[in-house]
């Protein structure tokens, strides 16, 4: 599904249970596309909102380009983000249920052109959060354990 990743948003599987995934395409300038191309931008702290029935990406960070010059444009700009029409009247419905929210994921080229995965989540509450890194520091605990048990010869 996904080609070469340019950015991860981490945080949002942690702050929010993601159900469904959506793909959407945006748009940008071509500065923006060749500094993607170097592996330049961030999603810690992006969202996505609708404006006028039009879905937008806000305060998605995109270096600007060291060659360009006039050419560049601010880098947290806001960036419309495409779908088709039906996904988006179906996440609008979605979206204003309470507690669901559209949040990107990452950010990645497909077929030369720059995709964002989309989730749509609900947040999680503090001690949701707590279990989450508890269940983490378990498995990173045990895949530890693994590792060393292998490295004495007691496991092939």
């Amino acid at each position: 599904m996904t080609g070469n990743v340019i950015a991860v948003n981490k945080k949002a599987a942690f702050e929010y249970y993601i159900e469904e995934k959506f793909e959407a395409g945006i748009v940008l300038v071509g500065c923006e596309v060749k500094s993607l191309r170097g592996g330049s931008a961030s999603l810690a702290d992006s969202f996505c909102f609708f404006e006028n029935s039009e879905l937008f990406l806000k305060n998605c960070y995109i270096a600007p380009y060291k060659q360009g010059s006039y050419n560049n444009v601010e880098t947290r700009r806001d960036r419309k983000l495409l779908m088709h029409k039906q996904q988006l009247m179906r996440l609008v419905g979605k979206i204003k249920e309470k507690g669901y929210t559209l949040v990107p994921i990452k950010m990645y080229f497909k077929n030369s052109l720059v995709k964002v995965e989309l989730g749509l989540g609900k947040g999680k509450h503090s001690y949701d959060k707590k279990n989450t890194v508890k269940e983490r520091d378990i498995k990173r605990t045990a895949e530890r354990d693994i590792a060393a048990m292998k490295r004495a010869g007691r496991i092939r």
